[in-house]
């Protein structure tokens, strides 16, 4: 038994879910050639769309998206409901709703403004260091509620797919680095 809990952890640190790999869709080209000006107006207008009655609406829309696609199985680099990573799920969802994230979590890290974990509200996005890369974020997941100061969040884990998961978990509150709010 021992064996295999320490066979499942190993896994779970060799492997990360911060994808790397490069999406051909016109949205992440014009994210990537785009300037810090232009990410700048991206926020400030995501900021502006909270203050707007449609905000509310739009994070409802962002989750429901994400739902979608629990059970689905983890594949790095994934977008679709064959397979799903973290930030995959992550960029689609927020997609839907015209959303603009960069691809790869780490880079997602730097949009939105920080929040502290006692601020934080459905929609947020959390992240993580795991695995072997415990330098860099390299996971992400979306709250989907906060219960008594409890955080779920909706994220694809690699050995289980696409799951809601509590912040309470011992692995979970020992990865989590920080929370943001992009909308």
């Amino acid at each position: 038994m021992k064996k295999i809990f320490l066979l499942i952890f190993l896994s779970i640190l060799l492997v990360s879910c911060g994808s790397s790999k490069k999406s051909t869709s016109s949205r992440t080209k014009i994210h990537k050639t785009s300037s810090k000006k232009t990410a700048a107006k991206s926020n400030k207008k995501a900021s502006e769309r909270t203050n707007k009655s449609s905000g509310s609406k739009t994070v409802s829309n962002i989750i429901k998206t994400a739902k979608t696609f629990e059970g689905t199985k983890y594949k790095f680099g994934g977008t679709t409901k064959k397979g799903m990573d973290c930030s995959g799920l992550v960029y689609v969802a927020y997609g839907k709703e015209d959303v603009n994230l960069p691809r790869v979590s780490r880079d997602m890290a730097k949009q939105g403004k920080a929040v502290s974990l006692k601020k934080v509200t459905k929609g947020d996005l959390l992240f993580f260091k795991t695995g072997k890369s415990k330098n860099r974020v390299n996971h992400v997941g979306i709250v989907t509620n906060v219960k008594k100061g409890e955080v779920f969040f909706i994220h694809a884990s690699t050995t289980r797919g696409v799951i809601n998961s509590s912040l309470n978990e011992s692995y979970w509150r020992k990865t989590f680095v920080e929370a943001r709010r992009i909308i």
